[in-house]
């Protein structure tokens, strides 16, 4: 099966290229990489588990676009949190972004490779 790749070369802030793509579609499916909360300069953008997703589910957003979707389509979500405490506060702003038909997810709570990360989002959505 042939696909596309979504969202151009990911690189380090040194310039060294990542072995991954931000998004790919294969057929009707576009599957996203998980998105931290990082804005345009690579830089997480606050402390909190409320910012941080905001701009996970922004990024989200903006790679759907680019493949031609919207977080309408995303069928699929797989959540890591690094505290459990931090759940109720993501699940709040998470429902925003779903308000119809949520996706089905997976929540897990485990470390993130990226110091300070609070929070990474992976979705798949269905774009016929």
């Amino acid at each position: 099966m042939l696909h596309k790749i979504i969202g151009g070369e990911l690189k380090l802030a040194d310039g060294k290229p990542l072995p991954l793509s931000k998004g790919v579609r294969a057929g009707e499916f576009v599957f996203l990489s998980g998105q931290l909360g990082l804005d345009a300069s690579g830089k997480l953008v606050g402390a909190d588990i409320e910012a941080q997703t905001t701009q996970a589910l922004a990024n989200v957003r903006d790679i759907l676009r680019e493949a031609g979707c919207s977080l309408d389509q995303v069928v699929k979500s797989t959540v890591w949190l690094t505290q459990r405490e931090d759940f109720a506060r993501f699940n709040a702003v998470y429902a925003a972004h779903f308000p119809v038909a949520p996706p089905v997810r997976s929540t897990v709570v485990s470390g993130l490779v990226l110091p300070g990360a609070l929070v990474e989002i992976e979705v798949v959505a269905y774009a016929p």
